[in-house]
């Protein structure tokens, strides 16, 4: 045997070796890789989970073909002695569940849970903090640029900015921030999150499934009942008497705005969502975004609500001055410390179309929306009137739902728009020394530069893909210094190419119709869209995906202000939270009911 033979063998054998450990399994093909087995115990909240220190939660264990008679304690105290309220103990199918409702730790310092079923054992370590920073803040403003990767961030700074000699000419307002981090993005179930799974870990500071917020996934098929966390929204309301606002280009019970308010397993019960913003505990004090159509009643054209449940009237008899149009939004009346407001009824529409181009199609009669500078604005406005100060998370939803559909230019346009807000958060905190702004993607997309792209010379197609020496510079222009492009498809463009995507048609150049790359065929797997010129690129991701999809990549955290310490090196993105509530200061403890 040579020397490569037996270092395959000494190979084999350690792998056989390691998979009575790690879970390897052998079958008729080649052994490789497999994650471990799932334990039959399930603990909720998670093992390794963080809490600060009083932040409410449901606590649950739940095991499959087990006992409800088992035995489960907290730091070696039977848990319903340790959090002094009784537990419920039921089966749900073949699974005995064990659960403690609206409890906390009331002091900072480590948990050990341990279950005992019969012969089945598991444990769960928790920790529980109370960091405060030394320079508190009394305002925090987030910022997520939905499916904002770093090299989202790149186009954005080029077109917005421009390059001289391989030098940028200046850089976004987001990259002028003091503390930088990198920001690891996987839920607890998957590698790849969704942006309501990793919403909610920036809100909760902890993890969740995909199409989860604010819960831990449980074993029913109700997507109401999951073990809840207290959301940031309810933490600092019920701890500080906090102003509180969500502000998103997207539809405002999608996602992200959603997570940091509710309470679901499926993020896609948004009738359900709208209406459980009314609760006081979790309500904002300013809602402004898209989505009408699940505020309204059903029998007003455009409603999705299968009820005649009339949201908005519901918030106007709380006092919200609402708004419906970007005029209206500018005529709130100057006194108005609540606000909602409903831009479309569905998603607002991306900056170029609602700003640039304005063809009615696409419209759709929503021709006066106001965009996100201006909503940040007004937010900003309403919530500082709040002496306890405020929290006010602001999305750049589109940059995602236009990478989704390959529509790099309406994503880098909608990036600026965001970096723009950005702007207008550090203006107010040039005069109010005492707020943290964090500025952070929740997922990213598989876009890349791969140099420019011109057919000034006759060839097209992949061909005119100019790489390395010949990548020479985009042509992109902004002569009236408004930090958008005058024209997003200039002579010499951007190759952004996708890591992953559909069968589509690939051309390089900018629609002035937004057009998805691929459709459904009658067989249930995507093709690429006919009205879709170009090159034919066959699809690298399973044929029922008629859109690119979200990658796994770490992101980019940039933050200014009281408490911005905290985000440096590489973080989870559950790091997020306590990087926000430590800046505040805040007690779990305090008023709690």
């Amino acid at each position: 045997m040579n020397f490569l033979s037996k270092k395959k063998a000494m190979l084999a054998a350690a792998v056989l070796s390691m998979s009575y450990v790690v879970g390897f399994h052998n079958n008729s093909e080649a052994a490789g890789y497999m994650a471990p087995q799932e334990n039959t115990i399930k603990v909720l909240p998670i093992d390794n989970a963080k809490f600060v220190q009083g932040q409410i939660f449901d606590f649950a264990v739940e095991i499959k073909n087990g006992s409800s008679d088992m035995n489960v304690t907290v730091n070696g105290k039977e848990a319903s002695k340790f959090f002094g309220k009784d537990s419920v103990r039921k089966m749900e199918g073949n699974t005995a569940v064990y659960r403690i409702d609206d409890v906390s730790f009331p002091k900072a310092g480590n948990i050990t849970i341990e279950v005992k079923d019969g012969a089945n054992e598991r444990s769960a370590s928790y920790t529980v903090t109370n960091e405060k920073s030394k320079k508190r803040a009394k305002n925090v403003i987030l910022f997520v640029g939905d499916g904002m990767s770093l090299q989202a961030r790149q186009i954005a700074r080029i077109l917005s900015k421009g390059i001289t000699e391989g030098r940028y000419n200046d850089l976004l307002n987001m990259e002028k921030m003091d503390n930088v981090a990198v920001v690891t993005t996987s839920g607890y179930d998957a590698i790849v999150t969704d942006s309501a799974n990793s919403a909610s870990a920036y809100a909760t500071g902890h993890k969740s499934v995909v199409n989860a917020m604010g819960v831990y996934e449980n074993c029913t098929k109700d997507p109401f009942d999951d073990p809840k966390v207290e959301n940031i929204i309810e933490l600092v309301k019920r701890t500080r008497g906090m102003a509180t606002g969500i502000v998103s280009t997207s539809n405002i019970t999608d996602a992200t705005p959603a997570a940091m308010v509710s309470h679901t397993r499926r993020r896609a019960e948004q009738n359900f969502i709208a209406q459980t913003m009314l609760e006081d505990k979790h309500r904002p004090d300013v809602i402004l975004g898209g989505g009408s159509r699940h505020f309204i009643p059903m029998d007003v054209p455009g409603s999705k609500r299968k009820d005649n449940v009339d949201v908005i009237k519901s918030f106007e008899d709380l006092g919200y001055s609402f708004s419906g149009t970007k005029t209206e939004l500018e005529n709130t009346p100057e006194s108005a410390d609540r606000l909602l407001g409903l831009y479309q009824l569905d998603n607002m529409n991306v900056y170029i179309d609602r700003a640039v181009i304005k063809n009615p199609k696409v419209l759709k009669g929503f021709n006066d929306q106001p965009g996100l500078v201006e909503m940040t604005e007004k937010a900003i406005d309403t919530l500082s009137k709040n002496d306890n100060g405020f929290f006010l998370m602001v999305e750049g939803a589109c940059v995602d739902k236009q990478l989704h559909v390959l529509d790099w230019q309406r994503a880098a346009y909608d990036n600026i728009e965001l970096d723009k807000a950005v702007g207008v958060a550090q203006k107010f905190a040039a005069q109010n020394e005492d707020t943290l702004i964090v500025v952070v993607a929740d997922h990213a997309h598989g876009a890349s530069i791969t140099g420019t792209y011109h057919e000034l010379d006759g060839k097209t197609g992949r061909e005119a893909v100019r790489t390395y020496a010949d990548s020479k510079w985009p042509t992109f222009e902004d002569a009236d210094g408004d930090g958008f492009p005058d024209n997003p498809d200039p002579a010499v463009t951007l190759a952004v190419q996708f890591a992953n995507h559909p069968d589509c048609n690939i051309d390089y150049r900018f629609k002035d119709v937004p057009t998805p790359p691929a459709i459904m065929g009658k067989d249930g797997k995507a093709i690429a869209n006919p009205l879709t010129k170009g090159e034919f690129y066959a699809g690298n991701i399973p044929a029922k995906a008629d859109q690119e999809v979200h990658a796994a990549d770490d992101v980019i955290l940039t933050a200014q202000g009281p408490g911005a310490d905290y985000f440096k090196g590489t973080m989870d993105n559950t790091e997020v939270f306590f990087g926000i509530v430590r800046a505040l200061g805040i007690d779990g403890n305090k008023n709690k009911k």
